[in-house]
């Protein structure tokens, strides 16, 4: 089964001080497992066990998870009482004396400067913590279906690609049947309007070493294999986009020696298409788990 690397999640609870725990956790195609997390309320202890969970349930790829605490109770939030006072005396300085209604007012707009307001986090407790492991694993579940749902688009694009190599590869075979007599007769075409006399044994036995050497039967069979180890792959493993990415250079070096050994143009324009085929896979398995 194949399971794309990008991916989202989330999952969020209330715990009991009233306050609103979100976790959003998402996944870009990477070699290996890069983990990046964030949060306030996550201690070194904490994020050595996240780490470890994310590591072998999404095992690859750049991924980032984010835990946010929205504080809705009122009583998390106080006035930071120095930088009210700090405020107040450079604008009473600027101002000079004021009335009593003045001072009203003044106090309304510093309440709506920056930093005044304070959040002041409660103290999670141990049902608290059992609340927030059940909301990660909760939102890396979510990332994991995603990334299913993602890999069956990726695994319907790519098989088609692989099966339209296939349709090539069975015109390559028609065009080199022709292949061959047509390079004979061009050969002693060449021949025979040169005038110049020639042994024709000894050119005979010229001519069977090199079209030897533009034969791609054994290039064709391993294509071939190649493609069908791909589609097994596919089937049978899981998590195999490496693999995969390992058979891909197999399957562009059978089609290059091809390409280059063929040394007739109907087989060089189908191979150009199937390099086309090829690059396009090989872009999507980038982003295979």
């Amino acid at each position: 089964m194949i399971k794309s690397m990008t991916g989202y999640g989330k999952g969020e609870c209330l715990l009991s001080g009233g306050s609103k725990i979100i976790v959003e956790i998402k996944s870009l195609n990477g070699k290996n497992a890069d983990i990046n997390i964030k949060g306030q309320i996550i201690s070194k202890e904490k994020e050595l066990l996240i780490r470890k969970l994310i590591s072998e349930k999404l095992m690859r790829g750049n991924i980032e998870l984010i835990i946010n605490q929205e504080l809705t109770n009122n009583n998390c939030r106080e006035i930071n009482k120095t930088v009210f006072k700090n405020y107040l005396a450079q604008i009473s300085k600027i101002i000079g004396n004021s009335t009593k209604e003045d001072k009203i007012l003044l106090a309304s707009s510093i309440l709506k400067l920056p930093d005044i307001i304070e959040n002041k986090p409660t103290e999670l407790k141990d049902s608290d913590w059992r609340k927030i492991d059940k909301i990660i694993s909760e939102a890396i579940n979510n990332l994991d279906k995603y990334r299913i749902t993602e890999g069956k688009a990726l695994e319907k694009d790519i098989t088609k690609r692989i099966h339209i190599i296939y349709s090539l590869l069975q015109r390559i075979e028609k065009e080199d049947a022709k292949r061959i007599p047509s390079v004979r007769q061009r050969l002693q075409s060449k021949i025979s309007s040169s005038e110049v006399k020639f042994d024709k044994n000894r050119f005979e036995e010229e001519l069977i070493y090199y079209l030897e050497k533009l034969d791609i039967n054994e290039e064709k069979v391993r294509l071939k294999q190649h493609c069908d180890y791909f589609i097994q792959t596919i089937k049978e493993e899981n998590n195999p986009g490496k693999k995969l990415g390992f058979i891909i250079q197999e399957i562009g070096r059978e089609i290059n020696t091809i390409g280059s050994k063929s040394n007739f143009a109907p087989i060089q324009k189908i191979v150009v298409k199937m390099k086309d085929e090829l690059e396009k896979i090989r872009e999507q398995s980038l982003n295979i788990l």
